[in-house]
């Protein structure tokens, strides 16, 4: 398909003097490991996955131990990743795994990408990694880095383009050595070959094209642009007198699926009907109104006003948590950094000022 100088042998080269041989996932490596560090890794860098990789294995540390979890402490782990479809299909193979293949992750990625949330480049990615298949694979560094060597213009994300990338991919996956070209190539795009080139350091310089044509920043092609729409919507913080906050659990699927949230409204006309559907008391209570902020999502824009409700009267049972609880609850990551921020305003000890409901910020929104 191509006359330029395969990437293999310089590649994996490089590898074994500078690439990533620390990653926490790989010590010591297993299916389990690489499947659920794959996952993570989703449009995530691996910075942000390291900590949440780690508070995983400490909590399942065996497949078995995910798959027998209850889905709220595998979201409330995930809380402030993004992505939330990825936890609970995380949830779902591990019981897949360990109900039709006895706990043993499939060699084949052909099996492996009928699983929830396993596409064909985190099978491959998996079967070579954890089972030194050779399987080609298309994550966005290796997209980067075969767009910009082989000089192949256009968005990636079309199909076209992904086309003539998978079969650049399968040319130069090696027979030898798949699991080390794997991760050699990942961590090419990951160190050297990012948005902005280190192409002095590059061991495949020599054979890149978009080098020797002076490109290199040209490639690959951005996503076409969409203006993103804006979408205000007000959430309700309904506090019972002891200062507990009214939480339900959203939809299984869809935005924020499974996750604890606040019951959302378009106008504040609306609030003692949302106070009323909720089964808490409308009418005379005090209310404030939030500056409102906004958060970030793939499709759309969405600017929360939060509503500050103190009731008059008793809630439903059940549904009130504790301002200690929340750090620990699997909450949407705006809401969880807005209430971090309120407790950092609104309660004290007594002594020391702020009493640190949050002592950990999760990371990456």
């Amino acid at each position: 398909m191509s006359t330029l100088p395969p990437l293999a042998p310089p590649l994996l080269a490089w590898f074994a003097q500078e690439g990533r041989h620390d990653l926490p996932w790989k010590s010591p490596p297993s299916p389990y490991r690489i499947w659920l560090s794959e996952i993570m890794l989703q449009q995530t860098q691996v910075q942000t996955v390291k900590p949440y990789f780690a508070r995983f294995i400490e909590a399942f540390p065996t497949l078995q131990d995910l798959a027998e979890a209850p889905l709220d402490a595998v979201l409330s782990l995930w809380s402030g990743l993004g992505y939330y479809a990825r936890a609970r299909n995380l949830h779902r193979c591990a019981q897949r795994i360990l109900h039709e293949h006895g706990g043993a992750f499939p060699e084949d990625p052909a099996v492996l990408v009928t699983l929830p949330g396993i596409g064909p480049s985190t099978a491959n990615a998996i079967a070579a990694q954890a089972f030194n298949v050779r399987a080609p694979i298309l994550d966005g560094n290796v997209k980067r880095v075969l767009a910009r060597y082989f000089a192949v213009d256009g968005w990636p994300g079309s199909p076209a383009v992904a086309s003539t990338l998978w079969a650049l991919a399968d040319q130069e996956t090696p027979a030898e050595a798949p699991a080390d070209y794997t991760q050699a190539i990942m961590d090419l795009g990951a160190l050297l070959c990012r948005r902005k080139p280190d192409c002095a350091r590059c061991p495949v310089q020599a054979g890149c094209e978009s080098f020797r044509t002076n490109t290199v920043t040209k490639r690959p092609a951005p996503r076409p642009r969409k203006d993103r729409p804006l979408r205000r919507r007000f959430f309700l913080l309904a506090f019972d007198g002891d200062g507990a906050l009214f939480l339900k659990p959203r939809p299984p699927e869809g935005l924020w699926g499974g996750l604890l949230s606040l019951p959302e409204f378009e106008a504040l006309e609306d609030l003692d009907a949302v106070l009323l559907a909720e089964g808490l008391p409308p009418g005379a209570n005090d209310w404030t109104q939030d500056a409102p902020f906004e958060h970030g999502f793939t499709h759309f824009r969405l600017e929360i006003t939060p509503v500050h409700v103190h009731l008059t009267g008793p809630g439903k049972a059940g549904a009130f948590y504790a301002a200690e609880r929340w750090p620990s609850l699997p909450l949407p990551a705006p809401l969880k950094r807005y209430l971090r921020g309120l407790s950092e305003r609104s309660t004290t000890d007594g002594k020391n000022g702020v009493l640190p409901l949050f002592p950990e910020d999760p990371g990456r929104s």
